[in-house]
């Protein structure tokens, strides 16, 4: 019996990246198909929103790179 769990088999792993990827591809294709009311013309363009959730996303992961910095405190802190 494997000591892993069902997340860190790799043919699990594999199978969810797949999905994830199918999903994905699904919903950039269904861009095409639906219609969106834009506020602004940039909101038209083929996978924006996509797009600008991937960089929200990687900010968001920056930031708080950053913001680590300022708010980590010593290991022994609460020992102290």
């Amino acid at each position: 019996m494997s000591d892993k769990a069902w997340i860190e088999k790799r043919k699990n792993v594999v199978l969810m990246v797949r999905i994830f990827l199918a999903v994905s591809i699904v919903l950039l294709l269904l861009d095409l198909v639906i219609h969106r009311h834009d506020l602004f013309s940039w909101e038209g363009w083929f996978g924006f929103y996509g797009f600008y959730g991937f960089v929200a996303c990687v900010a968001l992961v920056f930031a708080a790179k950053l913001l680590r910095k300022f708010v980590m405190r010593p290991e022994d802190y609460y020992d102290r």
